[in-house]
């Protein structure tokens, strides 16, 4: 494949073409010849130009026609040209070089140095371009293969999901049928078993609606509001309340900026945050949940801080994966969605969410989502 780029060389006379052939021999390029206005529109159909250099004396079609041909196809509306002459070289005719589209006039004799320059400066120009192209066109690809690879996700997640529905209901109902009709024919160790087997239901329930809930998020449309974060946060704070009165956890609330987002999505990012850091808090002596924000460069930070049990920076990578857990779930009960959830949430309103935390001494989780624009 030839990625050299193409000038077009047009003048009646085969010796200035020449001329210019041997001007330009040292320059990476392409030359095709043009010994007419007509020859140069045909040229066109079968080329990509990054350049053209034009003669402006010519017979039945001359430079400025040719000029102006160029700039009303659509296909050479933005081709840059030079025109080359030796007779129209007053102002007049310079002029009325520009005003038909020109982006350079040069007067023979010319310096052979100054053209090389100039078509150097536009072949560049030109090469620059054809790669943002090619970069913006990989980009366009690769945005279409993770949707269609998000896609595929939330579809296999939802179907996976709904398909385990039936076996472990039926799992769940003949289990609950023995502890309600048969315990007494059971020993102590079979009961225990038992009540394992309906737990372990109860938690693969959990991770199902985990999962839907997972599969909905990356799914629904984002309806746009002004949200009220404040009064957002302290109703979820109302609905959480048995677990922070049994957690004797102490909330501090900080002001916190409204924001342009979806109430509901964003209602499930704190509902996450704030009842993590309830639940991994929950075994201090003295339980304490911040929540605040900070603006800064056209962003509202949010953070949800507890002096819980922590985590190892090394592994903060795992965050917000898909049941990617780093506490043990004899210690703090969990499925490891909710963080993925959050993080899927955040990103589709433009933010972004990381944490800092230590072993022992809290986590603090941050989220960013852009200020509401003052019009």
């Amino acid at each position: 494949m030839n990625t050299k780029a193409k000038i077009l060389i047009v003048d009646d006379r085969p010796e200035n073409l020449l001329a210019l052939e041997t001007v330009l021999k040292d320059l990476d390029v392409d030359l095709i010849r043009a010994l007419s206005g007509n020859e140069a529109l045909k040229a066109t159909l079968h080329h990509d130009f990054a350049l053209a250099l034009l003669d402006i004396q010519m017979p039945e079609m001359d430079g400025y026609e040719l000029a102006t041909i160029l700039r009303e196809e659509e296909k050479t509306a933005r081709l840059p040209f030079i025109f080359i002459s030796a007779v129209y070289t007053d102002n007049m005719n310079v002029f009325k070089g520009y005003e038909r589209g020109a982006f350079s006039f040069i007067t023979k004799p010319f310096e052979p140095q100054i053209l090389r320059n100039k078509v150097k400066f536009f072949v560049e120009k030109h090469m620059q371009e054809i790669s943002l192209q090619n970069l913006n066109q990989d980009l366009l690809k690769k945005n279409e293969e993770l949707e269609s690879a998000n896609k595929e996700l939330d579809a296999f997640c939802y179907s996976v999901s709904h398909d385990l529905r039936g076996p472990l209901r039926a799992i769940e109902g003949f289990a609950k049928i023995l502890q309600e009709d048969y315990t007494k024919d059971l020993d102590d160790e079979a009961k225990r078993i038992l009540g394992v087997i309906v737990g372990s239901t109860l938690k693969m329930d959990k991770l199902i609606d985990s999962l839907l809930l997972l599969s909905r998020m990356g799914k629904k449309e984002i309806t746009k509001t002004i949200v009220n974060v404040s009064e957002l946060v302290q109703h979820i704070l109302y609905e959480l309340q048995v677990e922070t009165q049994n957690g004797k956890t102490k909330i501090q609330i900080g002001e916190l900026y409204p924001v342009m987002g979806d109430m509901e999505l964003l209602g499930q990012v704190f509902i996450n945050l704030i009842s993590n850091a309830i639940k991994y808090s929950s075994k201090k002596e003295e339980p304490i949940v911040e929540i605040g924000c900070n603006r800064a460069n056209g962003e509202n930070t949010y953070f949800v801080k507890d002096n819980g049990a922590g985590f190892n920076m090394k592994y903060q990578n795992r965050l917000f994966g898909v049941f990617q857990r780093l506490h043990d779930n004899r210690d703090f009960e969990g499925v490891g969605i909710g963080l993925a959830i959050v993080h899927r949430i955040v990103t589709r309103h433009g933010g972004k969410v990381w944490a800092e935390g230590e072993v022992g001494k809290g986590a603090t989780f941050y989220i960013t989502l852009p200020e509401i624009q003052e019009i």
